[in-house]
């Protein structure tokens, strides 16, 4: 099935992208410029990774979400909270239907393309904050793109069921250098270490018992995980 896969340049989206390429064929990437305060960070990684695998990278601007849209990721937002990613406070950092926007501008670019699916990397952890990570939306999305497709384009969520820890052992076998991705939502030099994204990153790693190789600004103890 060839396939086009939704690479953000961050970790899960990157392991993804490994994923798909190593079962199916892959016959391009989409990276999205919204606005974000990490996107200059992140999406260098996905046209790296493209071109590391021999895949075509093609960059989607989408700079009106920063001005139409509220959310702390964005430019035109607030600071972006510390503390755990499950916190409440990370629902700051919601961009509203993001992937919906997204979804819906790669089955365009799929079936432009003769692909049959798509990868988008959602995983169980987004689920608790972001409304359109979890399953029941990916379901009706996916549906929505079949039946609005004449190559009746499949969503695939390879990682929907897994945590990040799980993803990143799946990275290790699949050989990715994780100091080549980007997580922090701060967008700054180096990775902060405090932010929700950084701290979840830092989970996975010392959960999957794989050495993590980000340079951080600092590394406090980790929060707890907050009850569910």
């Amino acid at each position: 099935m060839k396939t086009i896969v939704l690479c953000s340049g961050g970790m899960d989206s990157v392991t993804a992208f490994y994923d798909a390429h190593a079962r199916q064929e892959v016959s391009g990437v989409l990276g999205f410029h919204y606005g974000s305060k990490h996107n200059d960070r992140e999406l260098p990684w996905a046209r790296h990774h493209a071109e590391r695998l021999g895949v075509g990278f093609r960059l989607v601007s989408l700079d009106f979400m920063d001005g139409l849209f509220s959310s702390n990721l964005l430019r035109s937002g607030g600071e972006i909270p510390d503390g755990h990613y499950a916190e409440p406070n990370m629902k700051q950092t919601v961009v509203p239907f993001r992937n919906g926007i997204l979804i819906s501008i790669a089955a365009g670019y799929a079936e432009s393309v003769g692909a049959e699916g798509l990868v988008i990397a959602a995983h169980t952890g987004d689920h608790s904050i972001y409304p359109d990570c979890g399953e029941n939306f990916m379901k009706s999305m996916g549906r929505a793109v079949e039946e609005g497709t004449y190559a009746r384009i499949r969503l695939q969520r390879p990682f929907i069921g897994l945590d990040k820890a799980a993803i990143v052992r799946r990275g290790v076998e699949l050989g990715i250098d994780y100091a080549r991705t980007w997580s922090c939502y701060k967008g700054g030099e180096k990775h902060c270490g405090r932010c929700g994204t950084c701290v979840e990153r830092r989970e996975a790693f010392q959960r999957a018992g794989v050495i993590d190789p980000t340079g951080y600004e600092a590394t406090p103890d980790l929060p707890a995980r907050p009850a569910q």
